[in-house]
């Protein structure tokens, strides 16, 4: 069976490209998304700054215990935003272990500027390293450093820590791995942002000596213990944010993109099966078996899996590593974070594709291999009026399906869960489409056949009659444009949306008119200080971090701000709802409409939540707001956080001034080098710069899966273009002109393509807004001017040059030369 599915491979030269075509694409991205994740998921942190130890005690996650819809109990653990830390007297305790030979808590000073992690002199001796250059700091102001910090023995370096510049002298250097500076331990404790906690204790035990010991006083303590290479997890690297990053990315998109690729494959192998009856019902004619027909489907369809894995497989490699290099360029990962080479993700590709290629084979032929051998021809000789009912049901199920996505995903309120709903929503709607596409096309051909007569006179009677006759067959097509309609006026406009919202929020609701920042961040009294300045109203600091709540199968980190309610409601509008922001004070939080509904809060109830170290606190909800997306779902006064961020600092703060401020603004700017005023414009235009740098990686994903969408209506028109040889040459043997067949196929493409654009326009309308909805409280998505435009304006360039230049081809071959075509 394999020598003769290459044969025939070979005389269908067209739909076999065509369906090559997308395995190649599928698998290129397969494989380009699976090296990623693989990446991220293989990656181990390698201990450094506690490369001597035997253990770790630290505290970096959370976790947190509840019952589900059944009754069973589930774990949810997730990393803590600001890394956690632990009593400090821990380390006395540790230290009274029997078997302990070394014990010393590491401070893990956050330096703002340059970007790097301090730590005592005593942290040093569990590197494992030799100073470079150097020696040891002796005195306060004397550090070590890394060597990657350029800096050499003998010379100054400015560090800026709490949001205070501070000028030391670089006593040695190192190489650590990492960007690191040492201090003194005395140091060391006076510039942590947690005073009588420790960011981690290095513990190293005496030969033979039992860890189990340090285990018990540590879980006692409410900490864990690290060993063996779980200790690199403990240092958190910029490595390990790009893990993060990969394997987040990976998991938020690639369900949705592997779904994609099977349904695209699918379609298209389905539709060159279909396209083929006429042989395999000549091959059941002469007496081929039901299982004879299928091998052979299987075998075609393997080989041009097999075919396209090898061109996409290396083609995907490539792609990884061009997606690397972007990641690297722009900051998402270090180049030192080290690539997979595929050894998981290329078998997994290819298995898929090979099994998604044979399981559309064996679907799209159920029909031909079941019918007895004396029926096969005269069963294909027409196409069925109607599609069978238990695909009618489950059509109609699929569409009710659907809409309690939609209704779910106006409910979220939170992000992951509206995001997750709409497209979701999306799918659903496209599965739907494509289940009762035959009976769609079919009531679409009636309200069409007095219409296209009036425009396009004879070969438009004809293009009704074959809309008509072949509502079943061009059911793909309409699938395909649908598919394509809907990923591009939905999923792409997301992040346009997303980004539109944040920035308006953001600008809107800035009351001030200047706004202080500096490299590293500004000390927390700044604030109180501004105040006092001539000219100055209000002045409010604000820093950003991140709280865990309880969400619908665990918790989940949420954006936070921090600050300084002094003034609040004269510098920033959040468009409170319920409450009064002016009562907010420690003990007390304000939420986002969307974060409030998702938690289920309201005004006046105690809020149950996790401070970004892992801290859980109760507080009282004092306000409802609509501007989560600019100012975070949670607002905390800085008295509530304080001590529980990685750096005691405000990322900015926010002066409401009249012009006579600026003066005073300008003089206390000037004596803190680094530090600058802006304007709200300024800001506003910054904030929209940083969104779109942070956002690339979601438009890059997206933009796959519109592309592929795409790639899909193009493949599956020329497909069903090619098809139509034989009918096209009896036409024109029987008088009609080639004039009048173009006309009869533009005809027959502006009325499949007004149905697919309205129902793809509806669809993509729906997703949007319920997305949108559910992100920003908004129902009305915005969409750029020339958005639809180019999505109309390039699915019908897409559908007229995929139908019109096959026909045009076919059409100038003598038709005597196509009557006897089979394919």
């Amino acid at each position: 069976m394999t020598g003769l599915a290459a044969r025939l491979l070979r005389h269908r030269a067209g739909p076999a490209a065509a369906t090559l075509l997308a395995l190649i694409a599928g698998v290129l991205i397969l494989v380009a998304m699976g090296t990623l994740v693989e990446s991220g998921l293989r990656y181990r942190t390698e201990p450094r700054l506690w490369a001597t130890a035997d253990v770790v005690v630290a505290n970096r996650t959370v976790s947190h215990t509840f019952k589900e819809f059944g009754g069973d109990t589930t774990t949810s653990t997730v990393a803590l935003p600001e890394g956690g830390t632990v009593d400090a007297a821990l380390v006395d305790q540790i230290r009274q272990v029997p078997g302990v030979a070394a014990v010393t808590g590491d401070e893990g000073v956050l330096i703002g500027s340059p970007a790097a992690v301090g730590h005592g002199w005593d942290t040093y001796s569990f590197t494992g390293r030799p100073v470079a250059a150097g020696a040891a700091p002796r005195a306060d102001d004397e550090v070590l450093v890394d060597t990657r910090l350029g800096a050499a023995p003998g010379d100054r370096i400015d560090l800026v820590v709490g949001g205070v510049r501070r000028s030391y002298l670089v006593s040695g250097t190192a190489e650590t791995g990492s960007a690191a500076v040492f201090f003194t331990d005395a140091q060391a404790a006076r510039l942590s942002a947690h005073p009588g906690r420790v960011d981690a204790i290095g513990v190293r035990m005496a030969p033979g000596a039992d860890l189990g010991a340090v285990r018990e006083v540590a879980s006692a303590a409410g900490a864990t213990t690290y060993t063996g290479k779980d200790r690199g997890n403990v240092e958190q690297s910029e490595n390990q944010a790009a893990q993060a990053l990969l394997v987040t990315a990976g998991s938020a998109f690639g369900g949705y993109v592997v779904l994609l690729i099977v349904f695209v494959v699918a379609g298209t192998i389905g539709l060159s099966v279909r396209h083929r009856r006429r042989d395999l019902a000549l091959l059941r004619a002469v007496a081929a078996t039901p299982g004879q027909v299928r091998r052979m489907l299987i075998a075609e369809a393997a080989l041009l899996a097999l075919i396209g894995s090898a061109i996409g497989g290396p083609a995907g490699l490539l792609a990884a590593r061009w997606v690397h290099g972007e990641l690297v360029g722009r900051g998402f990962v270090p180049a030192s974070f080290p690539m997979a080479d595929g050894l998981f993700a290329v078998p997994a590709a290819v298995g898929t594709a090979v099994l998604v290629a044979v399981l559309a084979a064996l679907v799209a032929a159920r029909r031909v291999t079941a019918i007895k051998p004396i029926e096969a021809l005269g069963e294909i000789a027409v196409e069925p009026r109607r599609s069978g009912r238990v695909r009618l049901i489950a059509g109609v199920l699929t569409l009710a399906a659907a809409g309690t996505s939609g209704a779910f995903t106006v409910a979220a309120g939170g992000s992951t869960g509206a995001l997750a709903g709409a497209v979701g929503m999306l799918y659903l709607f496209v599965i739907a489409v494509a289940l009762l596409a035959p009976r769609i096309n079919a009531y679409a051909a009636r309200l069409l056949t007095p219409l296209l007569p009036r425009m396009w006179r004879v070969s438009g009677y004809l293009a009704a009659a074959n809309l008509r006759a072949n509502a079943q067959g061009m059911a793909t097509v309409l699938t395909a444009l649908v598919l394509s309609v809907g990923f591009g006026g939905s999923v792409w406009f997301l992040q346009t949306n997303l980004e539109r919202q944040t920035t308006t929020q953001s600008s809107a609701g800035t009351l001030a008119e200047r706004v202080l920042v500096a490299p590293g961040g500004l000390p927390a009294d700044t604030a109180r200080e501004i105040r006092e300045l001539a000219g100055v109203r209000a002045a409010t600091g604000v820093h950003r971090t991140q709280v865990l709540v309880r969400a619908l199968g665990g918790i989940e980190p949420v954006s936070a701000q921090s600050v300084d309610p002094a003034g609040i409601t004269s510098t920033m509008d959040l468009a409170v709802r319920e409450g009064n922001l002016a009562d907010l004070r420690a003990g007390t939080v304000a939420l986002s409409a969307m974060q409030a509904s998702s938690s289920g809060w309201d005004v006046g109830d105690q809020a149950e939540l996790w401070l970004g170290d892992g801290t859980p606190v109760t507080l009282d909800v004092v306000a409802i707001y609509g501007r989560g997306l600019g100012f975070g779902d949670v607002t905390l006064a800085a008295e509530t956080v304080a001590g529980h961020t990685a750096g005691d600092t405000d990322d900015e703060v926010l002066v409401s001034a009249g012009p006579e401020a600026d003066t005073a603004l300008a003089t206390w700017s000037a004596g803190r080098p680094g530090t600058e005023v802006l304007d709200a414009a300024t800001r506003t235009r910054l904030i929209s710069t940083d969104l779109a740098i942070g956002a690339w990686l979601n438009r890059l994903l997206i933009g796959v899966m519109v592309g592929y969408a795409a790639l899909a209506a193009a493949t599956t028109m020329v497909m069903a273009a090619l098809a139509r040889r034989r009918e096209l040459a009896l036409l024109q043997l029987v008088g009609v002109t080639r004039r009048q067949i173009r006309m009869m196929v533009q005809a027959e493409q502006a009325g499949l393509l007004g149905t697919a654009v309205l129902i793809g326009a509806t669809i993509a309308a729906l997703t949007l807004s319920a997305i949108v909805n559910g992100l920003t409280g908004s129902p009305v998505p915005y969409v750029p001017p020339l958005g639809w435009v180019a999505v109309l304006g390039g699915t019908t360039l897409l559908a007229l040059a995929t139908t019109v230049w096959p026909v045009r081809r076919l059409l100038s071959a003598p038709p005597i030369d196509n009557i006897g075509v089979k394919e």
